[in-house]
C-alpha cells in the first residue's frame, strides 16, 4: 500500500512553518486557500505546512505541493535570467536549484518521496 501524503512528507515539515499555519487556521483561515496562495508564490515549505493540517485528498495535496515546486523553479529561472541581463554573466547555481525543484515536483506528482540535496544558493 502506498504511503499517505502525511507519511511521505512529514520529514520535510519545519516547525516554524507548521506553527504559523496552525495559528492562521486557529484564527479561521482557509487552509486550502492559503496552500494555493503559497504554491502560486513558489513556497513549498509554507504550502506543505498548510497541506499537512487540512482534510483534503492526498491527490489534491500532491497537486498543490508539486505546483509549489514548479512555481519556485519558474521564479528561480526568471531571477537567473534577470541577473544574467543585469550582470552580463550566467548564474548556473540558480538554474541548478530550479532543476532540483522540477525534479521534486515530478517526484511529488508520482507519489514518491522528495529527496532533496542540501541547497546551494538562494538569492531571493
Amino acid at each position: 500500500m502506498p504511503a499517505t501524503f502525511a507519511e511521505q512528507y512529514r520529514s520535510l515539515l519545519k516547525d516554524v512553518f507548521l506553527d504559523l499555519a496552525r495559528k492562521e487556521l486557529e484564527q479561521g483561515a482557509d487552509g486550502l486557500t492559503y496552500a494555493d496562495i503559497y504554491a502560486e508564490q513558489g513556497k513549498p515549505d509554507f504550502a506543505l505546512a498548510y497541506l499537512s493540517l487540512i482534510d483534503v485528498s492526498d491527490e489534491v495535496k500532491r497537486a498543490i505541493f508539486a505546483r509549489a515546486y514548479e512555481r519556485r523553479a519558474e521564479i528561480s529561472e526568471e531571477k537567473a535570467e534577470a541577473f544574467d541581463r543585469q550582470f552580463h554573466r550566467p548564474f548556473p547555481l540558480i538554474k541548478l536549484e530550479a532543476q532540483k525543484d522540477r525534479l521534486s515536483a515530478q517526484q511529488v506528482r508520482q507519489g514518491r518521496r522528495v529527496r532533496r540535496e542540501p541547497k546551494t544558493l538562494r538569492v531571493y
